[in-house]
């Protein structure tokens, strides 16, 4: 599917991608504010820059293990989305790519995300729970700035990713980090990781 090629569509309120597409072209739904739901078939690989931006009333999208990028403002204020799964066959997501998305309540990220990228959930004002795969090595700054409502991270990673002073700006004090059991006191003893108040093992 082309880049642009149904932007600005604001009427369309559903889309079948047929199987035998592999990209999803930048801005190719940006703005289609009426647009409900996606179904992204096995096959696609690629979602790209602003593929779904502004797609306000989108409430539910359905990510194939085929895709491996999540590009820059992918599904930027896609304000309905209420939760997301990220398949193990991503290894990064990009810049802004869910940021502003306040309906979110719950975001799994799979096990091949090594890198999540500055703002990548910033403005998630709903999101309550988030899933970190186990190989996650870097998460940027304010990745998940003003999360305000979220109370349980799960970082199924080993050794610590490295976090900056605000990954997690405006998180509340009282959210509770869950890690691998036996791996509270590396956790407790990182920088950044022990600014979270509860650090709970348990069993991924």
């Amino acid at each position: 599917i082309g880049s642009s090629a149904f932007n600005g569509c604001s009427s369309l309120t559903s889309v079948t991608i047929p199987d035998g597409v592999t990209t999803i072209g930048s801005s190719a739904f940006n703005g289609c504010s009426s647009l409900t739901s996606v179904t992204i078939p096995d096959g696609v690989t690629t979602i790209g820059s602003s593929a779904f931006n502004g797609c306000s009333s989108l409430t539910s999208v359905t990510i194939p293990g085929s895709v491996t990028e999540i590009y820059n403002y992918a599904f930027y204020g896609c304000s309905s989305l209420t939760s997301v799964t990220i398949p193990d066959s991503v290894t990064e997501i990009c810049y802004c790519a869910f940021s502003g998305c306040r309906s979110l309540t719950s975001v799994t990220i799979g096990n091949s995300v090594k890198y999540i990228e500055n703002y990548a959930f910033d403005g998630c004002s709903g999101l309550t729970s988030v899933t970190i795969g186990n190989s996650v090595t870097f998460i940027d700054s304010e990745a998940f700035r003003g999360c305000s409502s979220l109370t349980r991270v799960y970082c199924k990673a080993i050794v610590p990713p490295i976090i900056v002073n605000n990954t997690f700006d405006k998180v509340s004090a009282t959210a509770t980090l869950y890690v691998p059991t036996g791996c509270k006191a590396a956790y407790a003893a990182a920088t950044e990781w022990s600014k979270f108040k509860t650090i709970e093992e348990t069993q991924f």
